[in-house]
């Protein structure tokens, strides 16, 4: 049997044990980067983080990242307490004090603060925003191409939990990915509302079909930075890509499937609900994606 893996699989770097990290202005050693107990992040999952990563000394799509960490803050009503230029000075701190240049993954981490009281009103969150930013030496490795399970669990309404926003309440995703492990998989596929195929616990969702590239609407996913990058890619580079509805039925006769992500860029995908996807572990339009992604991202940290 196939041990478990995950998209986010990199190995193991030595040099994350002594990272220092940012916590509210401060630059502490790894061992030192602590938060409240009462933090409204820990207790209640309140708050919203970034994912981004660092080639060749620059954060890749900055720009974008900072356009999604200060809309999902608006919509949560968190005042992160400084403005794009104070966040990107504190990124650029971080990654001096770590002396690191490239293969960095960063998770940008923003909480409503400290609470006085251990209950969910906002208003008892007066010491605050908590702000911590981790930056780990991580190259993606990963030894075969993911396994995916359909799950029960599916991804929210808009006036429930948005699936658009990167909040630190991940219970529903985590519970997606125990449950596609206990089926004997890597990480879940997520259906939306509707039954349709919608994404996985952790990344963006991709099938190909006779060369087209389709993928779900958008209504009830993450908006993935990495995700529009590569429709993007495909429109201006003659690959048709369709944003619709498409069921399991569609999935499992695809030729080709892949996650997207800040971490692993685009992911293959060998086999869904115990049928296998595709006859290579990275299939043609999926292989000219990736590369058509590496010139973006060479392009962009020249």
């Amino acid at each position: 049997m196939q041990t478990n893996i995950t998209t986010h699989q990199a190995a193991d770097d030595q040099r994350n044990d002594t990272i220092k990290i940012y916590v509210n202005g401060k630059i502490v050693p790894r061992a030192q980067a602590v938060v409240s107990v009462y933090d409204s992040g820990f207790m209640l999952g309140d708050g919203v983080w970034e994912g981004l990563r660092l080639y060749n000394g620059v954060w890749a799509f900055l720009d974008d990242h900072m356009d999604r960490l200060f809309e999902a803050a608006k919509a949560i009503d968190l005042d992160i307490g400084m403005d794009r230029a104070g966040v990107i000075a504190a990124l650029e701190a971080t990654r001096k004090a770590n002396d690191m240049t490239t293969d960095v993954h960063v998770r940008l981490m923003v909480t409503r603060g400290v609470k006085v009281k251990p209950f969910q009103h906002p208003s008892l969150s007066r010491t605050g925003p908590t702000i911590v930013i981790i930056c780990e030496h991580s190259k993606p490795s990963l030894p075969r191409p993911i396994r995916l399970a359909t799950v029960p669990h599916v991804r929210g309404l808009p006036m429930t939990q948005d699936p658009k926003l990167n909040s630190h309440s991940k219970l529903n995703c985590i519970l997606a990915c125990i449950a596609a492990e206990k089926a004997g998989a890597d990480e879940a596929l997520m259906l939306d509302i509707n039954g349709f195929v919608n994404t996985t616990n952790a990344c963006n969702f991709f099938i190909v079909k006779k060369g087209v590239v389709w993928t779900s609407t958008g209504d009830y996913c993450m908006n993935g930075i990495t995700r529009q990058k590569v429709i993007d890619l495909c429109r201006a580079n003659g690959i048709e890509c369709l944003e619709r509805n498409y069921s399991l039925v569609d999935t499992y006769s695809a030729d080709e499937a892949f996650l997207t992500g800040t971490f692993g860029a685009q992911t293959p995908v060998s086999e869904i609900d115990g049928r296998k996807i595709g006859e290579t572990e990275l299939g043609p339009v999926t292989k000219r994606i990736r590369a058509l992604y590496a010139a973006l991202i060479a392009a962009e940290t020249a």
